[in-house]
């Protein structure tokens, strides 16, 4: 692992991992891929390496609605860690206080698993989860590329939620920060209810290994609205081969192999002062996902 290249800040949150764990908690048998396990002790010593004290874990697509895996993480990660869960419009008020109750605060709209971006179809899910949350006060948090994202707008800004927009709103940073849908992006972001997530560099960039021409976009969002941005790793990086045309969704796709350090290192070339790296490491996401009534818990011994 590379050296990080700058002075980690106490109470860092890592806002985007997931846990998978097939031998306990099966995969949908409707997924669309199947990674390798990924369990709650590798995560740990993941957080270890570079100096991360808090997370907050994300529903995968490949478990579709049953947050199973995801609740039994988080009785294991205990303070130190929220959910961000996946629900349908079947969910029950007690299902959505069950969820709350084992720290779940949020939900994820996933708009990219099918590569569907149809305005119609996201509008939908859109409603349909807002209507199912029913006034309880849930993050929703959306993946989706920058087209949909600009034509959800109006609809964002109105919605009675705080919102998480994943990966930079999957912004082609080739594209550099003048492209369309970088204003949407920052006027939401002025509202002072949507965040942005700098996360999985490899989601946006096409310069592998480095990832350097991710810094100009995520420079304007930091330095437009310092606030609003959070940081997230996408432990432990799936997608980690070309799926061939003859692939099934039951073969097993390996993760990427990514130098942990140099991701987390390009931190610094996102948020260039320290105060605006503290902000987009801790203090951000800190009050965002509810960390501030409790201090920072010692790592539970979960070998």
């Amino acid at each position: 692992m590379s050296p990080i290249g700058f002075a980690v800040p106490e109470g860092v949150v890592d806002s985007h991992c997931h846990i998978f764990d097939p031998h306990q908690f099966q995969y949908s048998p409707t997924r669309k891929y199947t990674p390798p396990p990924a369990t709650v002790q590798e995560l740990q010593r993941f957080h270890s390496a570079i100096g991360v004290q808090r997370t907050v874990l994300i529903q995968p697509s490949v478990y579709g609605i049953d947050n199973s895996c995801l609740v039994n993480a988080l009785e294991q990660l205990g303070a130190n860690a929220r959910g961000i869960a996946v629900i349908d419009g079947s969910f029950s008020d007690q299902q959505l206080d069950d969820l709350i109750g084992a720290g779940v605060v949020g939900v994820r709209i996933n708009l990219e698993v099918g590569k569907d971006r149809n305005f119609n179809a996201a509008i939908n899910r859109l409603e349909q989860t807002v209507e199912t949350l029913r006034g309880k006060p849930l993050i929703v948090q959306i993946y989706a590329a920058l087209p949909i994202l600009e034509a959800l707008e109006g609809r964002i800004q109105s919605l009675p939620h705080r919102v998480v927009i994943d990966h930079f709103g999957l912004a082609k940073a080739a594209a550099g920060p003048e492209q369309s849908g970088i204003s949407t992006l920052l006027d939401m972001m002025e509202s002072g209810k949507v965040f942005v997530k700098l996360s999985g560099p490899y989601q946006i960039s096409l310069l592998k290994p480095h990832y350097r021409d991710t810094a100009a976009i995520a420079q304007r969002l930091v330095e437009a609205a310092p606030s609003q941005v959070i940081w997230g790793s996408d432990w432990p990086h799936t997608g980690g081969s070309e799926r061939s045309a003859n692939a099934k969704p039951t073969d097993i796709e390996p993760f990427r192999k990514e130098d942990e350090g140099h991701n987390f290192g390009l931190v610094r070339d996102w948020a260039r002062a320290s105060t605006d790296r503290t902000r987009l490491l801790v203090n951000n996401a800190t009050a965002l996902f509810g960390f501030e009534s409790t201090a920072v818990q010692p790592q539970k011994d979960i070998s």
